[in-house]
């Protein structure tokens, strides 16, 4: 699961992570608690600035901005390494991640949360309870972006 980027230190970026053969893992939502769980538990371990998610069934979506000295690897490897340990699955995702560098993040927040009603998980984006846009999670508020 290492893979390694350039530092991208206090850039916005666009994160997405697949499981292994997109097999749709959070589709229990157990499992996808805990991929949402394992998030903030990575955030205080390794902080990092984190303004929206969707945890989809076989896939996460990211927005976050990553301050020094941390590294968005090492953030994505303690990430998926932790999940896979606390749902007891050695083999979950694919090994590597996609990382954009966005300067509008408007376009960004919409696609991440409308990802669940383009999927025809839910109507509206509030509804889908494994995403920042359910109000639920605790994110950071886009200011100055």
């Amino acid at each position: 699961m290492f893979q390694r980027h350039p530092v991208q230190n206090n850039a916005m970026m666009f994160i997405t992570t697949n499981t292994r053969d997109r097999v749709p893992v959070f589709q229990d939502a157990a499992n996808a608690r805990e991929a949402v769980d394992s998030l903030y538990r990575v955030q205080e371990l390794h902080p990092f600035f984190l303004y929206s998610f969707v945890i989809m069934p076989d896939h996460c979506h990211f927005l976050l901005n990553v301050p020094s000295p941390e590294s968005i690897s090492r953030i994505m490897r303690v990430y998926k390494y932790g999940v896979c340990f606390n749902l007891g699955m050695s083999k979950l995702w694919q090994s590597r991640f996609h990382v954009k560098i966005i300067s509008k993040i408007g376009p960004v927040t919409r696609y991440i949360h409308l990802n669940p009603v383009k999927a025809g998980l839910v109507a509206t984006p509030e509804e889908y309870p494994w995403s920042s846009a359910s109000g639920r999670w605790d994110v950071k508020e886009l200011e100055g972006w």
